[in-house]
């Protein structure tokens, strides 16, 4: 057992977290010493969240120091246990904030993933609105962006955000740590409704399997009955060549990605703009998910003043047959959005295409055809996609059957 533990960030640069250090004493009950830039008007409150955890934390005798920066209740608890836990008294449970009823929204495999927004796990203050940006997903990271020696606090924070923070209908996303390590964040994101876990530096179907089974594992024992979607990420050589084995190797994968900061490293040269380096590793995914019938999504843009080279990359990524791409910063959001919508050629293609199919449909015909030329099902697919995705971009009305063909904004 250890006498004196923290957690936590302070600092004039912090804000929405706070800073707990947890001191045991022998006897004399829970001494509290709050420090608030609210605590006028919020002290009393901190006091009383403080000492409703400890008593459910086990901990009857401390000295408990708060430093607190404007930290929401759940962030709040989420430091607190992990102080309490950095102690070992083997005493800790979880101390769990209201489940809220926005956080319980379901997510389908059929759905947009064009842009997924990467924030720090280990970093309140970005999460608390990152929803009202309109990303598709928001991953709460639980690894690259996060130091070693937090990864314990950045779970029990992501834990409570997926619990308490409105994602405004974003899919709600978590990147574990690398197998074998990020098995064990599976217990502090499965029963918290997360919707799609993304795999680091997947390398083998074998090791999607082991996030898929040890999820299962957790469903069997909260009895729970739901669906959690795999993202796995292709990271190195290995990753690329064997592209369509990890695309495939569960149901539950919806998607395969790439991230080339870590494929470029492997193969021992620097990612460029132009991107020739890693074409080939990028062109795997792409085959490899369509073959698997999942969705192929590119790699983040890490310049975030660049708008004009970030829509280029989205456009290329486009031509090349991605479905989406990462983000960093809010500001790529609507730039990736819009540069994925199709054009007004695509469009007139789509509505064709899918009135075509409609009249056959009703018509009780088994073959579409659009003047002389036949249309595949995955053609009818694909343009219903397109009608989907200009509608939801603001390029195509609701009754753009009716309209004729003006009805493109």
């Amino acid at each position: 057992m250890i006498k004196t533990a923290e957690s936590g960030r302070r600092g004039p640069d912090v804000r929405s977290d706070c800073w707990i250090r947890i001191t045991l004493a022998d006897d004399g009950g829970v001494q509290l010493n709050v420090n608030s830039k609210i605590k006028v008007m919020y002290g009393s409150s901190v006091e009383n969240l403080a000492k409703q955890g400890l008593a459910q934390l086990g901990i009857r005798h401390a000295s408990v120091e708060i430093d607190d920066n404007g930290a929401l209740p759940f962030v709040i608890m989420a430091r607190l246990e992990c102080a309490a836990r950095r102690l070992k008294t083997n005493q800790t449970g979880e101390w769990l904030p209201e489940f809220r009823d926005s956080c319980q929204g379901a997510t389908a495999r059929e759905r947009f993933r064009r842009s997924r927004l990467y924030l720090p796990g280990n970093e309140p203050k970005f999460m608390l609105n990152a929803g009202l940006h309109k990303p598709d997903g928001i991953i709460l990271d639980l690894e690259d962006s996060v130091a070693p020696s937090e990864k314990d606090a950045a779970r029990l924070l992501v834990r409570n955000a997926l619990r308490q923070v409105d994602f405004y209908g974003a899919e709600r996303m978590v990147r574990i740590n690398q197998i074998p390590h990020g098995i064990e964040d599976l217990a502090y994101i499965v029963p918290h409704n997360v919707h799609v876990v993304l795999i680091p530096k997947c390398e083998s179907a074998e090791q999607v399997k082991l996030v898929d089974d040890e999820i299962q594992k957790i469903f069997t024992q909260r009895r729970l009955k739901k669906t959690i979607f795999l993202m796995p990420i292709v990271e190195s050589a290995l990753g690329a060549i064997r592209a369509y084995e990890i695309a495939s190797a569960s149901p539950n994968v919806v998607a395969l990605t790439i991230g080339l900061e870590d494929y470029t490293a492997d193969i021992g040269t620097q990612r460029t703009l132009e991107g020739k380096e890693s074409f080939w590793a990028r062109s795997q995914v792409i085959n490899a998910a369509r073959a698997a019938g999942v969705q192929p999504i590119d790699t983040v843009f890490s310049d975030v003043q660049d708008m004009q080279g970030l829509r280029d990359s989205v456009l290329e990524a486009k031509a090349l047959g991605f479905d989406g791409k990462g983000c960093i910063h809010p500001r790529q959001i609507p730039v990736i959005h819009d540069a994925f919508a199709p054009d007004e050629t695509e469009i007139e293609k789509a509505k064709k295409i899918v009135l075509a199919f409609e009249k056959a449909e009703a018509q009780g015909l088994g073959v579409v055809s659009l003047g002389s030329k036949m249309i595949d099902p995955p053609v009818v697919k694909r343009a219903l996609r397109t009608i989907k995705l200009a509608g939801d971009s603001g390029k195509l009305e609701p009754n753009w059957r009716q309209g004729g063909e003006h009805n493109e904004k």
